[in-house]
């Protein structure tokens, strides 16, 4: 029988204990930290979880500011307003949420940002300490799959670690932190182009799914016994979704679980973890400043 990874329950224990640690600062004169999201156009998906972000921020005692733009506005105007929050000594800590629209330079965003104030941990400064094993602020969904399996007890060391996905947001920083000393996995990246996927993919003892393709790790892929963290989750047509929709893994739940010792659902999985490591980054900026 496998264990069922609740990151929305684990998300809500790390915001209690954020919450602490915010009282503790609030009581000692010093204000609490300052969260900012921008937010381009009207992406569904990027709308529910910036909202969710600014009820997290209510949750645990954090000032919040969400600044809004048409999906026309322009490349100049969006980083001008990143440039205004770099250099408000107010706000600890902002991210712009992905993705952009096309006519936006993703890359030219995230290297504007003041690495000091970047809590989804996407600047090249803070994936650069994290290589080279130096503090700094983590990839929020990475940061967050690591504290899942760290609080599940979930053993890394020596095992054979297979990352399906080599995105810079999921894939390649996972990859590394899961390497690390400390953690110990030996871990092989597979993408797209790789060649006998499902032959590899049989032979881990840990999975992260991180392709944005729905069902994609079937049964036949997964050895008794392995641990799966999913975090896929690509919006699907649902008529009998009350939202009209429904959020789909990359592993196909039903089949592969009962095979499984531990695995991640899709929602309540590796999502409300990669929310509440924004928040962390952030208290790190605000402690830091201090």
């Amino acid at each position: 029988m496998y264990t069922l990874i609740d990151g929305k329950k684990t998300a809500s224990e790390i915001r209690r204990e954020i919450a602490d640690e915010v009282l503790k600062l609030t009581k000692e004169g010093k204000k609490a930290p300052h969260l900012a999201a921008i937010l381009v156009g009207s992406d569904p998906s990027s709308q529910t979880y910036v909202a969710n972000k600014v009820k997290d921020c209510d949750e645990v005692g954090f000032r919040s500011t969400l600044v809004r733009y048409e999906s026309n506005v322009s490349e100049s105007v969006l980083l001008q307003k990143i440039a205004e929050f770099n250099s408000d000594e107010d706000i600890d800590g902002f991210i712009v949420q992905l993705p952009l629209p096309d006519h936006i330079s993703e890359n030219k965003v995230i290297e504007s940002i003041d690495p000091s104030k970047d809590a989804d941990g996407f600047h090249p400064v803070n994936l650069g300490r994290m290589v080279i094993g130096l503090p700094g602020f983590l990839p929020a969904t990475p940061y967050g799959i690591v504290e899942l399996i760290k609080r599940y007890s979930i053993e890394t060391s020596g095992k054979n670690c297979i990352v399906i996905g080599r995105s810079n947001i999921v894939g390649r920083p996972v990859s590394i932190l899961l390497s690390q000393k400390g953690l110990d996995a030996t871990v092989t990246v597979i993408h797209s182009r790789t060649k006998n996927i499902r032959d590899i993919v049989r032979n881990a003892d840990i999975i992260i799914a991180a392709m944005g393709s729905p069902g994609f790790v079937k049964a036949d892929m997964v050895k008794d016994g392995a641990v799966v963290i999913d975090v896929g989750t690509t919006r699907i047509k649902d008529a009998a979704s009350k939202s009209g929709f429904r959020l789909a893994g990359d592993v196909d739940f039903d089949n592969v679980a009962p095979k499984c010792s531990y695995i991640t659902p899709v929602p309540g999985g590796v999502g409300p973890m990669t929310r509440v490591s924004l928040l962390r980054n952030t208290l790190l900026a605000a402690k830091n400043k201090r």
